[in-house]
């Protein structure tokens, strides 16, 4: 496997209330198709080194390199096209729009990116539903939803443009056990049979377990 992603020597701050270093000298690397979990308790700067590999925030030190491309220093502008392009987002709450049918849902990253005309799209977004079977439901309000299907329909959503990679920010959090393990199952396939990298922050450990790699912070720093 190549590595997909790398990170070299990240720091981060926090200026409020006081300064504070919250990422100290983190640097990583991700294969492609590799499924690996952040952990760490609460603070630790998990969900922090997400954010700033998924180039949802760029104020750091440091320098993030994905799929062959520097991303450290580029425009908004081109981080958007490049996310859209190139990233899946999965959080915790799904942020469906409750008034959208589940296939308009899923079709809106593929209209924002313009790659495709509106046909081409609609088949797509039933590919995708397929993968998670909520295609019955591609006519239905995501409002009418249950709190699982909605998720699954999330990642369907996140799959739309095809992306190299899938990140995740507790993914689980608000699932029951069911649902968590139907979610793990997804992912993990999608890794294996599909050729995704999934980078997930979890506080579930049975999810983080399964994962083909964990990576643990502790304050700020990576645990070898």
């Amino acid at each position: 496997m190549n590595e997909i992603l790398t990170a070299e020597h990240l720091n981060k701050y926090f200026h409020e209330p006081e300064d504070f270093q919250v990422l100290k000298d983190v640097s990583l690397s991700v294969k492609k198709g590799e499924f690996v979990s952040l952990i760490g308790k609460s603070g630790s700067g998990k969900s922090t080194l997400l954010y700033l590999l998924s180039t949802l925030d760029t104020d750091y030190e440091g320098t993030i390199t994905i799929n062959g491309t520097t991303v450290t220093g580029q425009t908004q502008n081109d981080l958007a096209k490049f996310r859209n392009e190139n990233l899946g987002f999965v959080f915790q709450f799904h942020y469906l729009l409750p008034e959208f049918t589940v296939l308009q849902n899923v079709m809106m990253p593929a209209r924002k990116l313009g790659k495709y005309g509106l046909r081409e799209i609609e088949a797509k977004a039933i590919e995708k539903l397929k993968l998670m079977e909520m295609d019955a439901f591609a006519a239905k309000p995501s409002g009418k939803l249950s709190g699982g299907q909605q998720q699954r329909v999330a990642i369907a959503r996140a799959l739309i443009n095809d992306p190299i990679i899938i990140m995740a920010d507790e993914p689980t959090g608000n699932l029951d056990s069911l649902n968590a393990k139907i979610v793990f199952d997804i992912f993990d396939d999608l890794a294996r049979n599909k050729g995704n990298t999934i980078i997930t922050v979890t506080h579930d450990t049975d999810f983080a377990r399964q994962a083909d790699r964990i990576i643990e912070l502790k304050d700020g720093r990576l645990l070898q």
